[in-house]
């Protein structure tokens, strides 16, 4: 695969010098990408979602949906509403938001619950789950004042315990991957060397290199999405990524949930597309400064690594652990059936003459922008459910519902 190259490299240096360190020190010199993106994302000193500079937001290097508009939050929040209510107005009544970035969701949704659906808010615990210590403080600072908020890793929260959703946006795509080749029509994996370096002058370079494969569970993982690589469409060359770091997620959240809903959003494609032959190369991308590449060995510990997110294999892994499907769809359908195409109607006609030009007009963009389907609108949204009895399943989310 031909790396793009950059004329400057933003390597966080003592970074590389940890992730060389295990390089020489595994048994054949070389580790999975999985075990390198795991370390360039959340080395807890060095990693990109641990460093010192903002990863999230117009200084950072990509811009997610809360960011753009309390408007995401809030239609949301309409949904967690008509969850509750589903679920006969449970008297404890859980949000578990996973990953989430510099707080700005929770802020929107919380404040718009309190404000505008009190009865909920009285019932509510806003559970947040945050691995980078940095972005939980950021957490912490914004939601303060707001006692129903607290911070659990996963091992404090009891398995069957959660009534409620589990909500993430753009989590999924950030968690490590595995990569494949194929080679001569075998199933090989890609690993990552270190050519270290003469002197402490020179940079270190990390390398691509093939061998066998680390587990039987990548073959697994291409059978539970029905992927036969031994197809003719599938030449050499064929390389791609396979998520087991996904499916240990989803055992997880079926573990904790005892009743109620997981939200997924993120960019993605069922499997079918996924593995399409003519995606030779992968879904794998790297975010730096709101610019997108595809090579991972620079700018390590600087720069977000990010693969899409196989939906099939969300689904079916689910259903193994006991949570049944309650519908799929894109993100712009998702939010106009909760309303955001009213909130725009209504921006247009009322809101033009009490805001100025220039804000009237970014908030405009702002709210098209989480509908373009070229963007954030084509963003995939699965919900799954665990626990709800046959006509609680029978009950359409209003989200998912198709308009008249």
């Amino acid at each position: 695969m031909k790396f793009q190259q950059s004329d400057i490299n933003d390597s966080n240096w003592e970074l590389c010098a940890l992730i060389c360190e295990r390089i020489v020190a595994s048994p054949q010199q070389r580790i999975t990408f999985a075990e390198y993106m795991d370390l360039a994302l959340y080395h807890p000193q060095h990693g990109y979602y641990n460093g010192d500079r903002p990863s999230i937001g117009k200084q950072g290097d990509f811009i997610t949906s809360p960011h753009w508009s309390a408007d995401f939050a809030e239609v949301l929040a309409e949904q967690f509403v008509e969850m509750w209510e589903f679920l006969d107005r449970p008297s404890n009544f859980a949000i578990v938001e996973m990953g989430a970035g510099r707080g700005t969701f929770a802020v929107n949704v919380l404040e718009y619950l309190q404000r505008q659906h009190p009865d909920l808010f009285k019932t509510l615990t806003y559970i947040i789950v945050e691995i980078s210590p940095i972005l939980q403080a950021e957490q912490r600072q914004r939601l303060s004042d707001i006692k129903c908020v607290k911070w659990c890793n996963w091992d404090e929260i009891v398995n069957n315990s959660i009534v409620g959703c589990f909500f993430s946006n753009e989590l999924v795509d950030a968690l490590p991957v595995h990569q494949f080749i194929l080679e001569s029509g075998q199933l090989r994996e890609i690993y990552v060397a270190a050519e270290t370096p003469k002197n402490e002058q020179e940079e270190i370079n990390f390398i691509e290199v093939i061998g066998e494969v680390s587990t039987p569970k990548i073959a697994e993982y291409l059978d539970l999405v029905s992927i036969d690589l031994s197809a003719s469409v599938y030449g050499d060359g064929y390389r791609s990524e396979v998520n087991l770091a996904a499916l240990d997620w989803m055992s997880t959240v079926a573990q904790k949930l005892q009743r109620g809903y997981l939200l997924t959003i993120d960019y993605g494609h069922p499997a079918h597309r996924y593995y399409n032959p003519r995606r030779r190369e992968g879904t794998l991308q790297c975010y730096y400064l709101h610019r997108y590449h595809n090579n991972p060995y620079i700018n390590v510990g600087r720069q977000d690594l990010t693969a899409h997110v196989n939906f099939t294999a969300l689904e079916r892994q689910g259903e193994l652990c006991g949570l049944d499907v309650v519908g799929f769809t894109q993100q712009a359908l998702f939010l106009m059936a909760l309303g955001l195409g009213d909130r725009i109607a209504s921006l247009s006609t009322n809101d033009a003459e009490a805001l100025d030009l220039a804000t009237f007009l970014r908030r405009r963009e702002a709210l098209h922008q989480l509908i373009d389907p070229r963007g954030l609108g084509g963003f995939g949204v699965l919900v799954q459910c665990k626990g709800l009895r046959e006509e609680e399943k029978g009950r359409i989310l209003k989200g998912l519902r198709v308009p008249d």
